[in-house]
């Protein structure tokens, strides 16, 4: 069926030994297969029983292990030319023109300029329709490197068992295979070797109405602030735990409503109380008037939610005094001071 090379397993794995380079036999595989869950690391494989088109290889890899190996670094090729035997055809890897973009056909992601191992004067298409790759194995010149060649030649299948599992990296992260092991690299907002801890964003005091989907006040954890009546909000709303740990917004503060400011009344006195600054929410102003003077209005005003005061500001009148009229036969002359016959007239 197929040949395990460089198992490299936790200590319940099989016990054959490293950098395993031999042919197998048929119930050791079996055996092998059966124990895939407890193996706790990339392992390489390849079928030794027929050579198999690209198409066929991967259906081989993917019914028995993960896939065509995908190749991620020179350590890797060093190490599969050492171990693996050398084959006439050579094996296939997992890279196949897709719209014309060499890409990883395990992960679909683009082969990059810096994971590139192409042979010398590779690719080049020669006969055409060489959309699939494969590694020269102990060659005596590109050991190690690729060539693109017709999908539908026959090589050896070179399959991976991935270490990578479903639940690896907390699933808050991508698995990357390694030689051996695996490493995680954490999505945004999580870190720690299986992106077990989420980040922290900092208290907010006094605590408003928040959903914490990964923690409190962690990332992703969304806060909606409201004023009491007679406050508005000054700042956002809304804010979010950033993956920096830092919050969308400085936390915004509720600010008294103001009211207009209110100026003494002409020949009269304004004494206010406030309880949340000049003129604001449940400030209230009363008024007075000089002697001789009297209010026209209300005493007090209050300051409401809406910023508006609660009546409008009263005027201070001078004292009405009765009319006076000129003698019979005679004559009046009045001077006045606040109007018609009031206080301080003459």
């Amino acid at each position: 069926m197929g040949s395990t090379v460089g198992l490299r397993s936790s200590p319940r794995a099989w016990g054959c030994g490293w950098n395993v380079a031999r042919l197998l036999c048929f119930a050791t595989i079996c055996w092998v297969l059966g124990t895939q869950m407890e193996v706790g690391a990339w392992t390489y494989h390849y079928g030794n029983k027929s050579d198999y088109s690209w198409e066929l290889a991967r259906n081989f890899c993917r019914s028995f292990y993960t896939d065509l190996v995908a190749i991620q670094n020179q350590g890797e090729i060093v190490y599969l030319n050492n171990v693996l035997p050398r084959h006439r055809t050579y094996y296939w890897i997992g890279i196949r023109k897709i719209n014309n973009v060499w890409t990883w056909v395990g992960t679909n992601k683009a082969l990059t300029k810096e994971a590139e191992n192409w042979a010398n004067r590779e690719p080049n298409n020669k006969g055409k329709n060489q959309d699939c790759v494969e590694i020269y194995i102990k060659r005596d010149h590109d050991a190690g490197r690729w060539n693109d060649e017709n999908c539908q030649k026959k090589k050896r299948a070179l399959c991976y068992q991935a270490s990578c599992q479903r639940s690896s990296c907390s699933q808050r992260g991508e698995c990357v295979e390694t030689i051996g092991n695996y490493s995680c690299d954490c999505y945004p907002g999580f870190y720690g070797p299986e992106c077990e801890h989420v980040v922290r964003c900092k208290n907010l005091d006094p605590r408003p109405d928040c959903s914490h989907p990964l923690g409190e006040f962690s990332y992703n954890s969304t806060c909606k602030f409201q004023c009491q009546e007679g406050f508005e909000l000054q700042g956002l709303d809304t804010l979010q735990c950033l993956a920096s740990g830092n919050w969308t917004a400085a936390a915004p503060e509720c600010a008294a409503v103001k009211c207009p400011v209110l100026d003494s009344p002409g020949r009269g006195r304004l004494n206010c109380t406030h309880w949340h600054g000049d003129f604001t929410y449940n400030s209230t102003c009363a008024f007075s008037c000089e002697t001789g003077f009297v209010r026209n209005g209300l005493e007090t005003l209050e300051c409401t939610a809406l910023g508006q005061w609660k009546g409008r500001p009263p005027r201070c009148e001078a004292v009405k005094c009765p009319v006076l009229a000129a003698l019979e036969r005679g004559r009046l002359n009045c001077t006045h001071w606040h109007g018609d016959f009031t206080y301080n007239s003459t």
